[in-house]
């Protein structure tokens, strides 16, 4: 779960909630209850974080039935914006050597 947190940046008190709310999302769990992500569960993450926060959609319903669309556009903006969110990590890295 470590993993995904950093990865996504979601809290697992949210993720826990996401997995009762969301069907599609069911992360692997040991016998001790550690959550294991896929990488297709990551995408899934991604993906819900994406409409909760960029797309503005906060209602699970509405979420729910954007996962569903599949949307084209939505999947392009994502895209779109992990670039953008890679691409100013790798400026961030450049400028902390410049200094």
């Amino acid at each position: 779960m470590r993993e995904t947190i950093a990865e996504t940046g979601i809290p697992a008190s949210t993720l826990r909630y996401w997995e009762q709310q969301f069907d599609e999302l069911s992360p692997r769990k040991d016998r001790h209850g550690n959550r294991y992500y896929t990488p297709e569960d990551q995408a899934l993450i991604k993906r819900i974080k994406y409409i909760r926060d960029e797309l503005h959609i906060t209602r699970l319903e509405a979420i729910r039935r954007e996962l569903q669309s599949n949307s084209k556009h939505s999947d392009e903006r994502q895209a779109a914006l992990d670039i953008l969110l890679r691409v100013k990590e790798e400026l961030c890295e450049i400028r902390k050597m410049i200094k």
